[in-house]
């Protein structure tokens, strides 16, 4: 019995271990091409303005749209606890002041988390018959999205924010790649 339960122990740290590996690389890796548009993640924003993070993700949608990666892009992220405007909302005004045409911009507000936000995003895009989507979020979020965009029907590159604060190697990220090793797994096992 002992035996047994030590076998199981060991195959769950393996389990956990590659999907640490796994987080870890996709964290580093960008995919980005040609898609039908590009998604770009909520983050917080404060009194109309977005977060640091929040606005490193929109600069580099910026940027792979001026690249002509895609020719639409989608803010998602709901409106938080206290809030009166939604992230989505924040990140099309940001967007549309960078210079981005109105018509290539659109804001999606309906989920507060990363599965609904992604949910409704792959409708948008799947309505306006597309299915390839560049993900735009920080490296430790982009084997989770991944997942979710493929249960969604989404064809996912991931294209991590480079100038993010939460910078490649810090400890603020070993953190997040941490709890995503867990999330990511989770994500594929228990569908929403």
């Amino acid at each position: 019995m002992r035996r047994v339960v030590l076998a199981l122990v060991l195959a769950v740290v393996l389990l956990w271990l590659v999907s640490l590996a796994e987080v870890f690389a996709a964290a580093r890796r960008d995919a980005a091409a040609p898609a039908d548009a590009i998604v770009v993640l909520g983050a917080a924003q404060y009194d109309g303005r977005p977060s640091p993070v929040f606005r490193a993700r929109l600069d580099h949608a910026v940027a792979l749209f001026r690249r002509g990666f895609a020719p639409r892009v989608v803010v998602t992220g709901g409106t938080g606890t206290g809030d009166t405007v939604s992230e989505a909302i924040v990140g099309r005004r940001y967007l549309l002041a960078a210079g981005l045409p109105e018509s290539a911009v659109d804001a999606e507000s309906a989920g507060r988390s990363s599965a609904p936000s992604l949910r409704a995003a792959a409708d948008l895009v799947r309505a306006a018959g597309g299915a390839r989507v560049i993900l735009v979020s920080d490296g430790f979020h982009m084997l989770r999205l991944r997942v979710l965009a493929r249960r969604f029907r989404l064809v996912a590159l991931g294209s991590p924010a480079p100038a993010s604060p939460i910078t490649p190697g810090s400890r603020r990220e070993f953190g997040y790649i941490l709890a995503e090793s867990f999330k990511a797994p989770a994500a594929f096992l228990f569908p929403r």
